[in-house]
């Protein structure tokens, strides 16, 4: 081969590359699906991470299953406040007694009232009511007798059960359970970034892998080719024709491991965003730039301190133990209810009538009373309050826990990301001296100074450079966001906005 035309190769050999030669700033690579055997059939439009993330938040399963997890929370809300709204009540009653043939006494009593639940823990009463009465023979005048009367009763518990803040635990506890629902739905969305993230940037790998797979079995099959030729010219030997055909099964070999890998990446990329279909095409997808500089352990921990959902679900679930501790705490006295109750009657011989004598006051009543009950010993409710203060305790260890093991999380993640900057730098050194390792042995075997195999060997290992410097950038990637998930910047980097 001439001078000029083994170089024409090799230009054609780095511009096959998928892994950029220099590694100081490397060119992401857009790796599409692979080729259609018609050259006519246009390119796969490029399927950006952007795009599979806004999908995945719009479609995933895990998510729409979190998001009732949600609507329930809202509602429990919803049912505690309900303790205290009003009661309305209302009934009738028709009523006859036959004493003998002669003597009988029939009633009709109607009566409606309202009850209401105060915070304090009063139970409020208003009622009222229109009776008839008839005696056969005539016992009283008038007869029949009709009466009415109206009533207020209320009943305030001054130990067990009173206070504003005993009463409105249920609700406090509801609306902590609410936020605990909004920060576990933080975390899935922020788990589910993350996995698309992994999945797309897994999908990039497969595919870089695939077209280095498929450029080696290129390779391998031009050496086949030209081995064939020098035997026939006597310049290579049967052994050189033979051990080129292993290289070209090997390199086939690796082509189907690789598209075996490909549809796998992207039926898990599918899955991610809520495709339930998995036979249509996943457009190309594009290794995003690294754009993020080297991190830094104090600013990590401190966003992930701030924003970590299992650390905040963790303080929210201590609120509600300590309202736990409080009313466990209050149900732990005695039962002291100081009761009233004031009302108005009133009779004549017409509903009308015993209506309107109510305002005169001729017929009015009241009532003050103080109960109070006191189980033997309190033993089973000072129990509860010494189990809420061991759960407070217990969750309060918890919290520790989750932020000794977010120090560690987010040591790991800074370490990996620097470490993954680090491999992206030496692999592409790496892929640099193996191309020119492959070039060199490329041109002894020219020149009859190698064999095929050494030029097989040279081309295993530069297919293994280009392989591990795509991976150490994928990995890159994937550790990037990984710390982006313990600190919570993935919302702001993809401009996602939760409800609070």
């Amino acid at each position: 081969m001439s001078r000029p035309s083994f170089r024409a190769l090799l230009l054609s050999l780095s511009l096959l590359s998928l892994v950029p030669l220099r590694a100081q700033q490397p060119t992401p690579p857009v790796v599409g699906p692979p080729p259609a055997a018609d050259a006519a059939t246009p390119p796969a439009p490029v399927l950006t991470l952007e795009e599979c993330i806004a999908r995945a938040l719009e479609k995933n399963f895990a998510l729409k299953i979190q998001g009732f997890s949600t609507d329930i929370a809202k509602e429990s809300v919803n049912i505690a406040k309900a303790a205290f709204d009003p009661t309305f009540t209302a009934s009738t009653q028709r009523a006859m007694v036959q004493f003998s043939p002669n003597v009988r006494t029939d009633t009709t009593d109607t009566r409606v009232g309202v009850a209401q639940t105060l915070t304090s823990g009063a139970l409020v009463d208003v009622s009222a009511s229109l009776n008839r009465t008839g005696d056969v023979p005539i016992i009283t005048t008038p007869n029949p007798a009709y009466n009415s009367d109206v009533s207020l009763s209320v009943v305030q518990p001054l130990l067990r059960g009173g206070g504003r803040a005993v009463n409105r635990a249920a609700i406090e506890r509801s609306k902590l359970g609410l936020n605990i629902a909004n920060l576990s739905y933080k975390g899935s969305v922020l788990r589910v970034v993350r996995d698309t993230e992994a999945a797309y940037f897994n999908l990039v790998f497969a595919r870089g892998q695939l077209a280095v797979k498929q450029h080696s079995l290129e390779l391998a099959q031009r050496l086949y080719d030209e081995n064939k030729a020098r035997r026939i010219t006597g310049v290579a030997t049967d052994l050189d024709v033979l051990t080129a055909e292993v290289g070209i099964a090997t390199a086939r070999n690796g082509v189907v491991t690789a598209d075996q890998l490909v549809h796998n990446s992207e039926d898990a990329l599918l899955a991610l965003i809520g495709q339930t279909q998995f036979n249509i095409a996943v457009g190309t997808v594009v290794l995003p730039p690294n754009q993020d500089s080297a991190p830094s352990f104090d600013v990590s921990y401190r966003l992930a301190r701030e924003n970590q959902p299992d650390l905040m679900t963790s303080q929210t679930t201590i609120k509600q133990f300590e309202l736990d501790a409080s009313t466990s705490k209050n149900a732990a006295l005695p039962t002291l209810n100081l009761g009233g109750a004031v009302g108005y009657n009133g009779t004549d011989t017409s509903y009308r009538s015993a209506i309107n004598r109510l305002p005169d006051g001729d017929g009015r009543n009241w009532q003050l009373d103080l109960a109070l009950s006191v189980p033997w010993g309190l033993h089973a409710d000072r129990a509860r309050y010494r189990s809420a203060l061991a759960g407070l305790r217990q969750e309060q260890a918890h919290l520790q826990q989750i932020d000794q093991n977010l120090i560690v999380q987010v040591r790991a993640a800074v370490r990996a990301v620097e470490t993954n900057q680090l491999s992206v730098e030496i692999f592409g050194k790496s892929t640099e001296l193996a191309v020119k390792q492959y070039e060199l042995q490329l041109a002894r075997f020219k020149a009859g100074l190698s064999t095929s195999r050494q030029v097989l060997e040279t081309q295993d290992d530069l297919e293994s450079a280009r392989v591990n410097e795509l991976l150490a950038q994928v990995n890159l990637r994937i550790a990037l966001a990984n710390l982006h998930q313990l600190e919570s910047s993935s919302l702001e980097h993809y401009h996602i906005a939760l409800a609070e």
